[in-house]
């Protein structure tokens, strides 16, 4: 895998690829699953002596799959994507199958930017 990604090191384009196409499954993940058409709104009661309850409930997806491809939902999901590559998180409410993608992205995202620059690096000390 090694190989394949970043030709030993060696190979910046792919390891580049390899991330461009990572971040393209991960939005199109997010926009067709991961992203919920309205965030939860948050739920504020009192209970009872001065103690005040704060609920979210958690995002869902309930509308045809023809409906979710929508412009804002690509940009939500571009920029939660490209937050990932980073390790940040973008604060954004996510179905719970958008959070393990998000996750996953995380990982992924840091581990091939991080193989594009130990290529660029092995070939400018070559060069």
């Amino acid at each position: 895998l090694y190989w394949a990604v970043s030709g030993y090191g060696l190979r910046a384009t792919r390891a580049l690829v390899a991330l461009v196409m990572a971040m393209m499954v991960t939005c199109f993940l997010l926009v067709g699953f991961g992203i919920p058409m309205e965030d939860p709104l948050q739920e504020v009661r009192s209970d009872g002596a001065a103690r005040m309850v704060i609920e979210t409930p958690d995002a869902e997806l309930t509308n045809a799959i023809r409906d979710r491809f929508s412009f804002e939902r690509s940009e939500k999901a571009i920029k939660v994507t490209l937050d990932s590559v980073v390790f940040r998180s973008g604060g954004q409410n996510l179905t719970q199958f958008g959070s393990y993608v998000e996750m996953i992205s995380r990982v992924v995202g840091p581990l091939l930017l991080a193989l594009c620059l130990l290529a660029l690096r092995s070939r400018i000390k070559r060069g």
